[in-house]
């Protein structure tokens, strides 16, 4: 059966990988991107390989909160309803750290706007559809000032990991506060040091198997074994359901780093 899904940061990493595989299998997939020319790029690989379907392509800057409801609206004025949405965008070493909201740009893109974007495109999906977030095994206690943009964290790992965290515990608070109304939810390990441009970069080094990352998340977006996993975190490091950073764990401290998002989200959209 064909589904619709939309993969952001698909232009290249394991999201392009991803969506290769997801059009070869007959799937209607949005790609997303933030440059124009790799959208071009990536659109015409997968239309080549979908035997000259069209592939629908997004432009948004994911560290600005007016672009990511701008893409929300964009395809909610396109489709009635969505099966997977896999926020796979996400930001490690950049020489811009600070958004033009005051916020850190790994807390952005990799925490606050696939909050932003599921909740906007919560109204597209039910009880079968599946939001699948690409966390990490890099998870650190979120620092709630850092992640408000009240302190600045100077090191990009510890950026990168807490964000990561910050991720996993949404995706959990969110999981297990909608449950039987849907999506599932479901936070996702893709595999350590793999070889994407932010491993190559980061770390100067060429990284492991992408297709390691691309085929859990096909698996988790299509297969039964993750149908009632909303709120779970896959460690693919371990090819298994595992338990992530303790504090994803402790509802109070969960609540509150939702809580964080939630009220940056109502300061940054009320004044865009």
């Amino acid at each position: 059966m064909q589904k619709t899904i939309l993969i952001t940061g698909s232009t290249d990493g394991i999201g392009l990988e991803t969506a290769k595989t997801l059009v070869t299998q007959g799937h209607h997939v949005l790609i997303h991107g933030r440059s124009s020319a790799k959208l071009k790029a990536a659109k015409k690989t997968l239309a080549e390989l979908s035997g000259g379907k069209d592939v629908e392509s997004y432009l948004a800057d994911l560290s600005k909160s007016n672009e990511v409801k701008a893409l929300a609206q964009a395809v909610a004025k396109r489709h009635t309803k969505l099966d997977v949405l896999i926020n796979n965008a996400g930001v490690f070493k950049t020489p811009n750290p600070i958004t033009e909201e005051g916020i850190d740009v790994r807390f952005m893109v990799n925490t606050i706007a696939p909050y932003l974007l599921t909740q906007e495109l919560l109204p597209l999906m039910d009880a079968s559809s599946r939001v699948v977030n690409l966390s990490s095994a890099a998870q650190s206690p979120v620092d709630e000032n850092a992640l408000t943009g009240q302190i600045r964290i100077s090191d990009d790992f510890t950026a990168y990991a807490q964000s990561k965290l910050a991720l996993t515990m949404w995706s959990r608070s969110l999981g297990e506060s909608l449950k039987d109304k849907g999506p599932i939810i479901i936070a996702v390990n893709p595999g350590s040091l793999l070889a994407t441009k932010m491993v190559k970069k980061g770390f100067n080094m060429p990284g492991k198997d992408i297709s390691i990352g691309s085929d859990i998340l096909v698996r988790a977006s299509l297969s039964d074994e993750f149908s009632s996993a909303s709120g779970l975190y896959f460690d693919n490091d371990l090819e298994q359901f595992s338990s992530p950073h303790a504090d994803a764990l402790d509802q109070k401290i969960c609540e509150g780093v939702v809580r964080s998002i939630t009220e940056i989200l109502g300061e940054t959209i009320q004044s865009t």
